[in-house]
């Protein structure tokens, strides 16, 4: 289970009491300094890996946007800088007796940083990955990719090939701790229900709108737009939009990326129980080794949320662990 909200080891810690083998996941702390002090992300995570019996990983991100870091006084210019430098000084926190950093950007005078984490030498550290400069630099670094999966598996293929190949690349130099992750995890779209059509409707609809606020809060985009006709096909439209997007881009002669449509692409794990399975085949085989479920989508509801849930815990995993 991977999250991404506010104050999210509240919500991972009651998460953990109720569960006894899933992961519990970050994604992602947002490591700024005026964020979160590095000192106190590894406190927080190494009591929450405690209290879960060794079920967690931590994501880093950097919560870029004007209306993050207006709020914290967070420098934007920084924060991938930063960021790095909070991996680092929580690798080290959670090994040594002591610890003490004096780097490019912040200084920790001798303290004992308690409590340890349950996992030796400490939980999987994880780099949320958009482009490919920030999966070079998460395998240069030697921890995991968190990579969204809007483009589809044919884009996915495409970022495993780029991360390969910075880890057959790298020297080593750059690592964060003396553990190396070089795990690929990848977000899925999904709703499953067993109204093949009906999910496809509300899957499609909700990731409209997640596409759509995410474009307003770091593109500068429009409102979502919720003024949907009932009973429109929303793949269709989203279809529309793309062959728009596309359009307008190759008149300003702005090179057309898989992500410049990867909002818009419908193709995901929308659908019955057996869709998704086909789906996630497709991830695999493009080679993500995790897979990391989006359902709550702004406008899915939470019955759908539940259902997709429970037919992916009896129908979709179990088919996983067969194989």
């Amino acid at each position: 289970m991977c999250i991404g909200m506010f104050s999210p080891e509240i919500f991972l810690t009651w998460v953990a009491a109720r569960t006894n083998t899933i992961r519990i996941g970050h994604g992602v702390v947002c490591m700024p300094f005026n964020f979160n002090h590095p000192v106190r992300v590894a406190e927080r995570a190494a009591m929450l890996d405690l209290l879960s019996g060794g079920r967690l990983d931590l994501g880093a991100g950097r919560g870029g946007t004007e209306q993050e870091t207006s709020l914290c006084g967070v420098d934007r210019d920084r924060t991938t800088a930063e960021v790095e430098e909070a991996l680092r000084i929580i690798g080290r926190a959670w090994q040594e007796e002591e610890l003490e950093y004096h780097g490019r950007l912040i200084d920790i005078d001798p303290h004992p940083i308690l409590p340890r984490p349950r996992q030796t030498p400490h939980p999987p550290l994880f780099l949320a990955c958009s482009r490919g400069e920030t999966l070079v630099r998460a395998a240069e670094l030697g921890i995991g990719a968190l990579v969204m999966g809007f483009a589809g598996p044919e884009s996915i293929a495409g970022m495993r090939s780029v991360y390969d190949a910075a880890i057959a690349g790298r020297d080593g130099s750059r690592f964060v701790s003396t553990v190396v992750n070089d795990h690929f995890s990848v977000l899925c779209p999904t709703i499953v229900l067993d109204d093949r059509e009906e999910a496809r409707r509300i899957g499609t609809r909700g990731q409209r709108f997640f596409a759509q606020s995410i474009g307003h809060w770091y593109g500068g985009a429009g409102v979502p737009d919720e003024a949907v006709v009932a009973g429109a096909d929303e793949a269709a439209e989203m279809r529309r939009a793309a062959e728009q997007m596309v359009a307008r881009l190759h008149e300003l002669d702005i090179p057309v990326r898989p992500n410049a449509t990867a909002t818009f692409d419908a193709d995901h794990a929308y659908g019955t129980a057996d869709d998704a399975i086909a789906y996630v085949e497709r991830l695999r085989e493009a080679g993500a080794d995790e897979i990391m479920c989006l359902i709550q989508m702004g406008t899915v509801g939470q019955e759908a949320c539940l259902e997709t849930l429970r037919q992916w815990g009896e129908k979709v995993i179990p088919h996983f662990r067969g194989v």
